[in-house]
């Protein structure tokens, strides 16, 4: 028997929550809702769930305070649709790098919620394949560096763990599939998100840095992400797969 899809909502605003509530279930998803972020943690400690929609603003901790946290622990691959009310882009940016898959803006329909919260789940177990989470577990050496794909674990040349944001995971995960080959913007932004938003393009030179920040980079003469001018990034080292 296929199980239905929890949905997680993390709000405070009690008359959203419910609207929700009542519209999701009646498009077939098993919803809880939770005002803030140690309700959240609660919930996640004792269900399954398949989805966070995740408001920016809340009591205490902030959406991306939570997102971060999520990303760094147990419902770290759990997809993150986060809700704001605010319109500058540099809001949004942060909360996709911060690892949230997809935003919307308030105020906004309750069937574009619905069509978003589809789109997540199927990017998310389809699209791309080679960034499926239930795959087998396996390393990818490069360089002096080992990248654990099971467990999302990044170690230094040294054996540190250097500990990776959901974007830069995605986006180290997209080079290491595609050594040698040069990536533009667009493609970087929908083979990590799924999509070709500008949004998302408009944050891969930011987030590169911060991958070449990550992986110890010379920023003058970088050894793994070289750009390529006029043209995108391309991981210039070879990649071996061990099992």
């Amino acid at each position: 028997m296929e199980q239905t899809d929890h949905i997680l909502i993390v709000d405070d605003d009690r008359d959203i929550c419910e609207l929700l509530t009542k519209y999701l279930e009646r498009n077939g998803y098993r919803v809880t809702t939770v005002p803030d972020g140690r309700q959240m943690r609660s919930v996640l400690g004792l269900n399954r769930i398949d989805l966070i929609v995740l408001d920016l603003m809340l009591p205490g901790e902030d959406g991306l305070a939570l997102c971060r946290h999520l990303r760094a622990n147990a419902a770290k691959a759990t997809p993150i649709l986060m809700l704001t009310a605010r319109n500058e882009e540099t809001e949004r940016v942060l909360g996709l790098e911060m690892g949230a898959d997809d935003y919307l803006t308030k105020p906004f329909a309750a069937r574009e919620l619905l069509a978003r919260i589809r789109a997540v789940l199927r990017r998310t177990r389809m699209l791309p394949p080679n960034l499926n989470n239930t795959e087998p577990a396996h390393e990818l050496a490069f360089g002096d560096w080992l990248f654990n794909i099971g467990a999302r674990h990044l170690l230094d040349p040294s054996g540190t763990l250097v500990s990776l944001s959901g974007a830069e995971y995605r986006l180290l995960r997209v080079f290491l599939d595609h050594p040698h080959r040069v990536l533009n913007r667009e493609q970087l932004a929908n083979l990590t998100q799924g999509r070709d938003s500008d949004t998302y393009c408009r944050s891969i030179d930011l987030l590169v840095s911060r991958l070449r920040q990550r992986l110890q980079e010379d920023a003058r003469e970088p050894r793994y992400i070289k750009t390529v001018r006029n043209e995108g990034y391309v991981f210039a080292e070879s990649v071996e797969v061990r099992t």
